[in-house]
């Protein structure tokens, strides 16, 4: 379940009468956009349906029998949010505008990088003033990944973006990769790797190219910056950070 801090009202009517649940607002539009696979009770805030929520007053059985033709709350929920209307109030409305642009901002910081500035990634703040400048809004009733191209539009008359990986090999030395090199192949795919004669560890990784920066603090942190990197372009062309 959810907290009731997180959670929005999704609310029906018919026959005369009144239903309502608390939900989780992502989840209710996936439902609602039939793309929701996960399981009823991860998603609301209580096991019950309610005619007003907020005082907690419950609707009559013979008027659920009558509109749902059950009483299970698990089987009614699912068929007021899709059937229903999700309801959010103002500071529900900007709480969750706030949300969907930091991880909108954090998805795009992390995929994007700067085409005339030899691929360097673009921080963060960077996106996120670009987007301001660029008027661009959030829906906050939408998931953020289906606002990236949107985004991406809006942002490119005001700064060079495009999304990109990079392929970056990297040596860790003997001393380190026993540990580091376990940590470091979770951070993208690895597209091969090799241990050499002198007990080193020579990874090959590609993830996306704006999370450069976080994958060189990481193997710094683990190999207390002796590990070498090289960026990738060809299979013949290696070039050194």
């Amino acid at each position: 379940m959810i907290s009731l801090e997180e959670a929005v009202t999704a609310r029906l009517e018919s026959h005369g009468a009144r239903f309502e649940v608390l939900v989780d607002p992502d989840a209710a539009l996936a439902m609602k956009r039939g793309e929701f696979d996960g399981d009823i009770e991860d998603i609301i805030a209580a096991e019950d349906v309610f005619e007003n929520a907020s005082r907690g007053d419950r609707p009559a059985e013979e008027d659920l029998e009558t509109v749902f033709e059950t009483t299970d709350p698990l089987e009614i929920i699912p068929q007021v949010i899709e059937r229903g209307e999700i309801q959010i109030t103002a500071e529900q409305r900007k709480e969750m505008q706030e949300q969907k642009h930091k991880q909108l901002v954090t998805q795009i910081a992390r995929n994007a990088v700067n085409p005339q500035m030899d691929n360097a990634p673009h921080p963060p703040d960077r996106i996120e003033s670009a987007l301001e400048q660029a008027g661009f809004s959030v829906d906050p009733m939408e998931p953020a990944d289906q606002q990236v191209d949107d985004a991406l539009d809006a942002l490119r008359p005001v700064i060079p973006i495009r999304f990109d990986e990079v392929t970056i090999a990297v040596q860790v030395p003997a001393n380190f990769a026993g540990s580091a090199q376990a940590r470091i192949r979770q951070f993208g795919d690895l597209e091969r790797e090799e241990w050499q004669n002198d007990g080193s560890w020579v990874g090959v990784m590609t993830f996306p190219a704006g999370m450069q920066n976080e994958f060189y603090d990481l193997v710094n942190e683990h190999t207390s910056g002796e590990a070498e990197t090289r960026i990738v372009k060809d299979e013949d062309d290696l070039q050194t950070r």
